[in-house]
């Protein structure tokens, strides 16, 4: 947090050193797909060496999960061909809002400039072999929208999961979930809440994310329920 001194902020703990949330899943066939695409996309790339991008799917579109998009444009030069961008059509509005300038035919094209394909989810999709599942949610007022891949579900930014949504949320490995901090929020599950959701959707295993300096890492994970933790920068779950 900026210009804080609390004991999380000030934690030498690695998993108490968090850039914005966003997942990068390897399926099967080979197809690698980001989740989000924040504005540290490219410290977290280079950090963790990821090389390839062969679709991104948004959440939703404010800012903490779109504005690393313009770094798309090294994938379009190593993979040699526009980026593939999948969201509601609200999110999709939003980006073409916010990068005006790569969908402004006006605009001078060339390898400064993020080449984007947009596709609108409405309803169950595939990438390569892959079935992803889209589970609608609510971030505050806004419908937004989670991801059920296989035995992953990814719900991050929410505060309510709508009666329809229960029935995608069964029978998961792994459910990664929002938990903002102790205290309840108007737009993010707080921790407590987060155990409940987990506790009714009752997956293997459950990864909290979106959290911000209020919980520390090593002494929010000691008082969690068995198969909860808090996730961190850098975690790989192999499903």
């Amino acid at each position: 947090m900026i210009g804080c001194d609390c004991v999380t902020c000030r934690s030498t703990d690695p998993r108490d050193k968090r850039w914005r949330p966003s997942v990068y899943v390897e399926m099967d066939d080979g197809n690698a797909v980001l989740v989000d695409a924040g504005p540290d996309i490219r410290a977290q790339a280079l950090t963790f060496n990821v090389r390839r991008v062969d679709a991104i799917i948004f959440t939703h579109g404010h800012a903490d999960h779109i504005m690393g998009l313009d770094d798309v444009r090294r994938f379009n030069a190593i993979q040699q061909r526009a980026m593939p961008c999948y969201g509601d059509a609200a999110t999709l509005n939003d980006l073409r809002r916010t990068f005006f300038y790569a969908f402004d035919p006006s605009t001078p094209r060339g390898g400064g400039l993020p080449q984007l394909e947009l596709f609108r989810i409405a309803g169950p999709f595939c990438l390569g072999r892959q079935e992803i599942v889209p589970v609608p949610l609510f971030h505050g007022q806004r419908p937004i929208l989670g991801l059920r891949i296989g035995p992953l579900a990814y719900l991050t930014d929410c505060n309510r999961i709508p009666d329809e949504s229960w029935p995608l949320l069964e029978g998961l490995d792994l459910l990664v979930l929002d938990a903002l901090r102790e205290t309840r929020h108007p737009t993010h599950f707080s921790l407590s809440e987060a155990v409940d959701v987990t506790r009714r959707i009752a997956p293997r295993r459950a990864c909290f994310t979106h959290m911000c300096h209020n919980l520390r890492h090593a002494d929010t994970c000691a008082k969690l329920p068995r198969g909860m933790e808090l996730a961190y920068d850098g975690l790989v779950v192999n499903l």
